[in-house]
């Protein structure tokens, strides 16, 4: 029961998606439930292709990304949309530690936050809509867990620098034995998806190594720029690790079918 708790807990941080009463909330379950955080990826997948390969069935493939980029933003509350933002403004605008930390906390979206995230979503939507059907809904599912187990390499292995952000409640503590049960909460679907036949590990690997370089050139750039990483820090991480990820697959995919 507790442990349901847990990931009902992450449920309700990381998502819009309405948890029941009874699980209530207690600021010492944000941390040890960050090991459910992948699981919430599962589900933000779920809606997301269901909603891909349902729209694929009346509309073009573009529409039904697009429909499918709406529903997860939905989803999420642009949760993690909003970071990546706030990353491209603070990153962009500031030259000092503290400035950069100062733009960050701003709510308001200035030039390079539009920009980045405009070019984020048209990049993700061009991705996938150029895949085949199955291949984009299996890019889909995989890309949003594993996507959200690199946040939790983040928050293990790097400092928190930002006291004030909405991360301070999870941000300090993820044990080894969290960070494990959240690889697993990947690597075992994943491995069943592998051994069904539908996932080419060729495409799968190239995705993996993709947002892998994406996830050390971030946590290189946080750690040179502020010392560490925010909350937003996360968001950019989960959003860049995402498409990283579709770009290495569909880059393999491509060269697959022209040899």
């Amino acid at each position: 029961m507790h442990q349901l708790r847990l990931f009902f807990t992450a449920l309700q941080f990381f998502s819009r998606i309405p948890v029941p009463e009874w699980v209530g909330f207690d600021p010492a379950w944000m941390s040890p439930s960050l090991r459910f955080f992948p699981a919430v990826g599962w589900l933000v997948a779920f809606i997301t292709t269901g909603v891909y390969l349902l729209a694929c069935h009346f509309w073009s493939p573009s529409v039904a990304v697009i429909l499918s980029t709406a529903a997860g933003i939905w989803t999420t509350g642009a949760f993690h949309e909003d970071g990546f933002a706030d990353v491209c403004d603070g990153f962009g605008g500031g030259m000092t530690q503290a400035r950069v930390l100062e733009i960050m906390r701003d709510s308001r979206v200035g030039a390079y936050g539009a920009i980045g995230i405009g070019m984020l979503l048209l990049l993700k939507c061009m991705v996938l809509a150029s895949l085949p059907l199955g291949f984009a809904a299996l890019a889909l599912l995989v890309a949003h867990p594993l996507s959200r187990l690199a946040c939790c390499v983040v928050i293990y292995a790097a400092e928190y620098v930002n006291e004030n952000g909405k991360a301070k409640m999870i941000a300090h503590e993820l044990s080894s034995k969290d960070l494990v049960t959240a690889t697993l909460s990947v690597a075992l679907p994943v491995v069943g998806l592998l051994l069904w036949g539908g996932l080419k590990w060729q495409a799968l690997l190239a995705g993996i190594v993709f947002g892998c370089l994406a996830l050390v050139w971030l946590v290189r750039l946080f750690r040179r720029r502020i010392g560490g990483y925010t909350g937003d820090c996360l968001g950019t991480v989960q959003q860049l690790t995402e498409v990283a990820f579709y770009l290495g697959f569909s880059g393999l995919i491509q060269i697959c079918a022209y040899t």
